[in-house]
């Protein structure tokens, strides 16, 4: 037989045979009401059906026990890698996450912001735009509520927290092994605008030259309005093979996705990169990206520590929730990247 369906809490003292204070203390912390009294409400919960309103149960609550996270893009495999991370650490730690995505878009990040702040969120996680982002909203939530960034650290906000990727470290080991297997490699950039994507480039630079190669940089201009990343390295390789360029070179790619673009290029001129086919070519990312494993070659890249970034930044928003936090100086945690060698390169 189905169990009766309770659909407010009314109906449930009524039905258990408890106040109502009784039952809403239950629901915030069982510890706060007697043994027997949570053994009898607990026994009654077991007779009916009844799902307590999430919000309605945080009220009243100094810790709501939700922190908010935004993500800049729902189609990039890198972001929910980062996302799971965060998830899994905050369900360990009593959390749950709301996660809002910003669509690359300044307004629908900051309106993402303002919806936090009007949860009353314990705290928010930013993976944010750049320095484009809207850098009054992000004050207004740094004031409101413990904030860090992941992933992304703008100009714009010195002052919050950030973990991330080393990327002076993650580029240049893959620079470094580049030059060491064959032809220095040029750096297939994308359009300036996106942050990683700028630090990775004078990384690059950085290690050329301290290698002693002169830096050689392509596709760092908007070749088509709203185009992915695997269509803009698609788009600067195919007109680079067209004219003989590049096809016995090494390739950096500023991202995977990047890179995926620029396989597909060279399959269409039917060039095969990788450390075991005719001629030179190679072709390298940066991210470690879920499927690069599974392409055609497998795509070498360095991995950025998805986990760590991800544990990381749960650890530093508890440690902010809690008031554990004393110094005035923003806290940056950089992680090491790890070479992923495959047929690529």
């Amino acid at each position: 037989m189905p169990k009766p369906r309770i659909n407010t809490m009314e109906e449930l003292s009524v039905a258990i045979g408890v106040s109502r204070p009784t039952l809403s203390r239950f629901f915030q912390d069982p510890s706060l009401i007697k043994a027997n009294t949570v053994a009898r409400i607990e026994e009654g919960l077991a007779q009916v059906e009844y799902v307590p309103n999430f919000f309605a149960t945080r009220l009243n609550r100094k810790s709501t026990g939700m922190i908010g996270v935004i993500i800049p893009y729902l189609n990039d495999l890198f972001f929910t890698k980062l996302l799971e991370a965060v998830e899994f650490a905050a369900i360990e730690a009593g959390l749950t996450v709301i996660t809002q995505c910003s669509h690359s878009d300044p307004a629908i990040e900051a309106r993402a912001a303002e919806t936090f702040m009007s949860m009353n969120v314990d705290g928010a996680l930013v993976a944010p735009l750049g320095d484009h982002s809207d850098q009054a909203v992000h004050l207004r939530l740094k004031s409101r509520l413990p904030f860090v960034l992941m992933d992304s650290r703008p100009k714009t906000m010195p002052t919050v927290d950030f973990v991330g990727t080393n990327h002076v470290q993650a580029t240049g080991l893959i620079t470094e092994y580049l030059c060491r297997v064959g032809d220095p490699p040029v750096f297939l950039a994308m359009p300036r605008v996106n942050f990683n994507a700028l630090e990775r480039e004078a990384a690059y630079v950085a290690k050329m030259k301290e290698l002693g190669h002169q830096p050689e940089i392509l596709g760092t201009e908007l070749l088509g309005e709203n185009w992915h990343f695997e269509d803009h390295g698609q788009a600067v390789l195919d007109a680079e093979f067209a004219r003989g360029h590049l096809v016995n070179r090494s390739i950096l790619c500023a991202n995977d996705r990047v890179a995926i673009g620029a396989l597909r290029a060279a399959s269409r001129h039917g060039l095969t990169p990788g450390r075991g086919a005719k001629g030179g070519l190679r072709i390298a990312g940066h991210d470690d990206y879920p499927l690069c494993p599974y392409l055609n070659p497998a795509l070498t890249t360095v991995a950025q520590d998805t986990d760590a970034i991800g544990k990381k930044a749960v650890s530093r928003i508890l440690q902010l929730i809690r008031g554990e936090v004393l110094e005035d100086e923003p806290e940056i945690t950089l992680f090491d990247g790890s070479l992923k060698l495959r047929e690529s390169a």
